[in-house]
């Protein structure tokens, strides 16, 4: 197992267990050490995805001397704590997503990482997959013409609240910081760049975090970008980038599949105010661009990582793009009145 990088993971919930998953389908991967509150938690993961330790705590995994880097599927408010205690141990981190409660926690984990010379990226998986780069690449290409708005929505609706770490205001949930990270990422992968104002509107829940909200953001070279994320309804998860020449539309942008992902390029059809008097021109046929990936979502995640920490490329969430993000976020969430201004 020389060659390959070592895991440690903190959590034993859903998303680490897809994780876990896509580290075993890894070419770089193996998982050493779980740690969780519950021993019996842990054994059970162990069990399942062939971690030879486990521990009903958390700091154990840090001290593992074959442990390289760690993965945090903690609740959101944990992140900052067990990410810089991880960093103070030597180890590398890929921390879930959002990275931090807030941007200036974010802040702060960086500058541990570079303190301790280590390597840190917030998981965002969807930003090492093919699917992803090949919008971006025919977005650069000018396949749409001007890039002038982006639309994106992140929604679903659970059953499951009570007990649902995503509706603890105390452990920092809510759709914006669950869901609609996303959608703010995305937007702001694609404009390249920050935006310079922002809007957002949204619902409450009982619990005091935000179950569904809508927002805005203008960004400097005038792309205008809108989103909607929700944990209480249906919607289409989906994403659309508006040209001056045509669009692009992503149905699966956040996980995309295996076979038959991809996203097509279109025309709309001309307003009639254009035509002239003449007969109005059909818009050209729709182009599928298909893109096909042998290979899981978070193993892909999981390789990119590795590759990081070996010196191979730079990473795909950079530190300016994780804290600008979480600033968005922030004044979001302020505005929602989620969190004291």
């Amino acid at each position: 197992m020389s060659d390959r990088l070592i895991w440690g993971i903190l959590g034993t919930g859903n998303i680490a267990r897809q994780f876990a998953a896509g580290v075993l389908a890894s070419r770089t991967g193996w998982i050493s050490a779980v740690g969780s509150r519950s021993a019996a938690s842990a054994r059970e993961f162990g069990y399942a995805f062939r971690v030879p330790s486990q521990w009903g705590d958390y700091q154990t995994v840090l001290k593992d001397p074959f442990v390289g880097a760690v993965y945090i599927a903690l609740p959101n408010s944990m992140h900052h704590e067990w990410t810089i205690k991880a960093l103070r141990a030597g180890k590398h981190v890929l921390c879930e997503k959002p990275i931090a409660s807030n941007a200036a926690e974010a802040e702060e984990m960086f500058d541990v990482a570079r303190e301790n010379g280590r390597v840190l990226v917030e998981a965002f998986m969807y930003r090492s997959h093919p699917q992803t780069l090949a919008v971006i690449e025919a977005v650069r290409r000018g396949v749409i013409g001007e890039l002038r708005l982006i639309r994106t929505s992140f929604c679903f609706r659970t059953m499951k609240i009570d007990g649902n770490i995503r509706f603890s205001r105390e452990l920092a949930g809510g759709a914006l910081m669950d869901i609609g990270c996303y959608c703010v990422n995305f937007s702001r992968m694609v404009a390249g760049g920050e935006p310079t104002d922002v809007t957002v509107t949204g619902k409450l829940h009982a619990s005091g975090v935000d179950e569904l909200a809508a927002g805005t953001m203008t960004f400097a070279n005038g792309i205008v970008a809108s989103f909607t994320c929700g944990m209480t309804l249906h919607a289409d998860n989906t994403a659309y980038l508006c040209g001056s020449e045509g669009f692009i539309e992503i149905p699966v942008p956040w996980k995309p599949p295996r076979e038959n992902g991809g996203f097509t390029i279109a025309r709309s059809t001309p307003p009639r105010m254009d035509s002239a008097g003449k007969a109005l021109p059909a818009p050209p046929p729709r182009e599928r661009v298909v893109v096909n990936v042998n290979e899981d979502l978070y193993g892909i995640e999981a390789d990119d990582f590795a590759a990081c920490v070996a010196g191979q490329r730079n990473p795909r969430v950079t530190r300016e793009d994780s804290v600008g993000n979480m600033r968005v976020l922030d004044e979001m969430r302020k505005r929602l009145s989620v969190v004291s201004g």
